[in-house]
C-alpha cells in the first residue's frame, strides 16, 4: 500500500475526527502512546485552569468549591465504561506499583492460611519486584511460571495469582475469563494489570468474572507522564478487603482527626494520602479524548492499523527483522514487536527520522498504535523509513549506539 491509498482509508475511518482531540508535533509518526499517551488538546487549558484559578484565586476552598475532595470517584465514573466495570468499584489514587501493592496484599488477606502468590516469569518488573517485596514481608511464597503454566499452577495454596493482562513485550494477552474461572474453582482471587490495555483493547471486567485490577493512567488513556493509576475491586468483595496503607483519606470521617482507624465504605477505603489535583486534571483531559467512542471501534482500528504495519514492514524489510508478536490480531493488544540484533540503534535511527517507537532489551523494538491518533498514512510512511534505514544500515552509527538512561 502507498501513502495516498492509506489517506483515502484513513478518509473514510469511523474515527478520523479524533486525531484533533490530540496535539502532535508536526511531521512527527508517534508510535509510542503505549508508554506515553499524546497530549489532550485540552490539556494544557485544564491544567492551567486548574492551577490558575481553582488553585490559584480560591485556594484552599477549591475543595469544596470545586469538589476536589471527590476527583478520585468523580474520574473513575469517567474511566467505568472503557473497561467495562461499574463507577463504585473504581478508583483513581496513587501510581501503579503502589496500587498493585495495595491489592495483592487486601487479596492475601482474603485468603488467610494459603501461602503462596503465582505469577507470570517475564511479567512487568515493577509487578514482579512488589510480589516479591510483599512476599518476603509477609513470608509467602513468590512462584513464577511460564505464562502458559499459569493455569496449571493455580492450586489449593494459592492466595493470589497476579499477571498482566496484556504482556508490555510481546502484546499477548492472557484469556482473562478462564484464568477467572480457574482461580475462583480454587478459592483463589487475581490482580490483573491492565496497564496495556485499558484504552487499548475492549475490557469486560464485570462480564469476565474479573474481581481485582489496576492500570496506569499514562499510556492508552493519555493522563500524561506519570500520571494517577485506578484499582478495581469487584462489589461483592469489597467489605472483606483490607487496605494496607491505612490513611486520613481513606477514613470513614478523615476530617474528625480521631486517632483510631476505621476504614471507609466501598472503594474510599483504598484512599491513603491526599489526591494530586494537577495531575487528576491531566487524567481528565486524557479520558475526555474518549468521549461518545465505542471501544469496538477503537479495536477495530487498533486491528486495522497493526494488521497494516506487519504487512508493510515484512513486505518491505524482508528477513532483516523477525515479528516477535502474536500474527493473530486477535491474540495481541495494541502494538506489535520486531526484533532486531541491533534493535536499539535501528530505532534510534528511526526517532532521529521522526518515527518514534521504543526498545526493550534484548532485541525487542515496540511500536504502540493508539486508534484516537494514529492514522493508516503514518503506518506505511513508518514502514518505508524502517525499510530505508535497514537497507542503508543507516542505524549502524555510534550515536546511535549510545544507551540514553530511557529507552
Amino acid at each position: 500500500m502507498n501513502v495516498a491509498d492509506a489517506e483515502q482509508l484513513d478518509a473514510a475511518a469511523p474515527l478520523a475526527f479524533t486525531r484533533e482531540r490530540f496535539r502532535l508535533p508536526e511531521g512527527v509518526v508517534y508510535l509510542d502512546g503505549n508508554s506515553l499517551g499524546a497530549l489532550p488538546a485540552v490539556a494544557s487549558a485544564a491544567l492551567a485552569n486548574t492551577a490558575e484559578q481553582q488553585w490559584g484565586e480560591d485556594l484552599i476552598a477549591s475543595w469544596n468549591k470545586h469538589g476536589w475532595i471527590d476527583w478520585p470517584t468523580r474520574l473513575a465514573a469517567k474511566l467505568a465504561p472503557i473497561v467495562g466495570a461499574k463507577s463504585n468499584e473504581l478508583l483513581i489514587a496513587d501510581s501503579t506499583s503502589i496500587c498493585l501493592f495495595k491489592l495483592l496484599a487486601a487479596a492475601v488477606g482474603a485468603r488467610p492460611g494459603r501461602k503462596t502468590i503465582l505469577t507470570q516469569r517475564r511479567n512487568f518488573p515493577t509487578d514482579l519486584y512488589v510480589a516479591q517485596g510483599l512476599a518476603e514481608m509477609l513470608g509467602l511464597t513468590l512462584k513464577a511460571v511460564e505464562p502458559d503454566g499459569i493455569l496449571a499452577a493455580i492450586d489449593a495454596d494459592t492466595a493470589v495469582v497476579t499477571v498482566t493482562h496484556v504482556d508490555y513485550r510481546s502484546a499477548a494477552f492472557f484469556d482473562m475469563r478462564g484464568i477467572n474461572e480457574a482461580a475462583r474453582a480454587a478459592g483463589a482471587l487475581v490482580v490483573w494489570d491492565l496497564s496495556h490495555s485499558a484504552g487499548a483493547i475492549e475490557l469486560d471486567l464485570n462480564g469476565s468474572g474479573a474481581e481485582l485490577a489496576i492500570g496506569c493512567g499514562y499510556k492508552y488513556l493519555n493522563g500524561g507522564p506519570g500520571a494517577p493509576a485506578f484499582l478495581y475491586a469487584a462489589r461483592h468483595l469489597q467489605d472483606g478487603l483490607i487496605n494496607p496503607l491505612q490513611g486520613w483519606m481513606g477514613h470513614a470521617e478523615p476530617f474528625a482527626f480521631v486517632d483510631d482507624y476505621r476504614p471507609a465504605d466501598g472503594m474510599l477505603k483504598f484512599l491513603t494520602g491526599t489526591p494530586s489535583i494537577l495531575a487528576l486534571a491531566a487524567l481528565e483531559a486524557g479520558l475526555a479524548t474518549f468521549d461518545g467512542i465505542a471501544m469496538r471501534d477503537i479495536v477495530a482500528k487498533s486491528r486495522s492499523l497493526s494488521q497494516l504495519f506487519i504487512a508493510e514492514v515484512e513486505a518491505r524489510c524482508g528477513g532483516e527483522v523477525r515479528l516477535a508478536s502474536p500474527r493473530d490480531p486477535a491474540m495481541r493488544g495494541s502494538h506489535v514487536v520486531f526484533a532486531h540484533p541491533d534493535g536499539y540503534a535501528v530505532m534510534q535511527a528511526l526517532i532521529s527520522r521522526g518515527v518514534v517507537g521504543d526498545f526493550r532489551a534484548p532485541d525487542l523494538m515496540r511500536f504502540g498504535f493508539a486508534p484516537l491518533y494514529n492514522s493508516h498514512a503514518e503506518i506505511v510512511r513508518a514502514a518505508e523509513i524502517l525499510a530505508d534505514i535497514l537497507a542503508t544500515r543507516e542505524w549502524d552509527q555510534p550515536r546511535f549506539k549510545a544507551r540514553a538512561r530511557v529507552t
